[in-house]
């Protein structure tokens, strides 16, 4: 295996009976790069991220991290090993303040709980993570706001610090400018090139102009199954992926026209 490349999957299939949410799905993630994963509804986006974060089991195949097969693990154990995720929906608690919040993700990685009978040298490590993240993703002026209270871009925000305070080297993203506005978009994109300079990012995302902007390599699913791995431009001009997106559509033009 390269050195740059941090996570791997080999032949991955997910099924559910006759169901074949991924099937023999090849792919190689590397340090330091944004990886795109696109694709129609149903391709198996979240399914695939569900796997490399531990959640769901593959009914075939392997997953490498650094070279060590972990498709067998627990789920905490992909935190400890630094394979962060965060969700679709936001995952938030929303009682609680912004830094609270990171706190109580930042346990996920160093164990125990966080709390007045916590060690002080336990609590005073995961504080200092959940300031650490609140400030790379530019929410340090949130530490104490309740989490309820913030916008709703800010809440994607704090997702998003809650994965970085788990001491990550690997982001799996579901959609996170999911339901933003185009400022709030904006804000995500920046985040995320910044973030992309020290992590290993996997983003699933519908917003195309923000995945093409974003992508180092981009991925395209369909059904299941793999597209086609490559740059942005190969990528968009490849008439695979037209199929997949348009079904045809330029056909029934034609016919309309006629």
């Amino acid at each position: 295996m390269d050195n740059d490349i941090v996570l791997e999957t080999e032949a991955l299939s997910k099924h559910w009976g006759g169901i074949k949410a991924l099937s023999d799905i090849s792919l190689q993630f590397r340090d330091r790069q944004l990886h795109g994963v696109v694709g129609p509804n149903g391709a198996g986006k979240s399914t695939l991220l569900n796997i490399l974060c531990g959640t769901l089991k593959p009914t075939s195949g392997c997953i490498f991290h650094k070279g060590q097969r972990v498709d067998t693990l627990k789920p905490w154990k992909f935190v400890r090993r630094g394979i962060g995720r965060s969700f679709q929906k936001t995952n938030i608690y929303p009682e609680v303040t912004c830094i609270e919040n990171c706190a109580i993700s930042a346990q996920r990685k160093f164990g125990g709980n966080f709390n007045l009978f916590a060690s002080r040298h336990s609590n005073q490590m995961v504080r200092k993570a959940a300031e650490q993240a609140l400030a790379k993703v530019g929410l340090e002026g949130r530490a104490n706001t309740i989490a309820a209270e913030i916008s709703y871009g800010e809440q994607r925000q704090l997702e998003i610090a809650m994965v970085l305070a788990t001491d990550p080297c690997i982001l799996l993203l579901d959609e996170p400018m999911a339901g933003m506005g185009h400022e709030e978009s904006l804000r995500i994109i920046e985040l995320l090139k910044e973030l992309k300079k020290k992590y290993c990012i996997v983003l699933v995302e519908h917003d195309m102009e923000a995945i093409f902007e974003l992508s180092d390599q981009l991925t395209v699913l369909d059904n299941g199954r793999h597209l086609i791995t490559g740059t942005v431009d190969k990528v968009r001009f490849d008439s695979r992926v037209k199929e997949a997106y348009l079904g045809g559509e330029d056909d029934d033009a034609e016919e309309d026209a006629a």
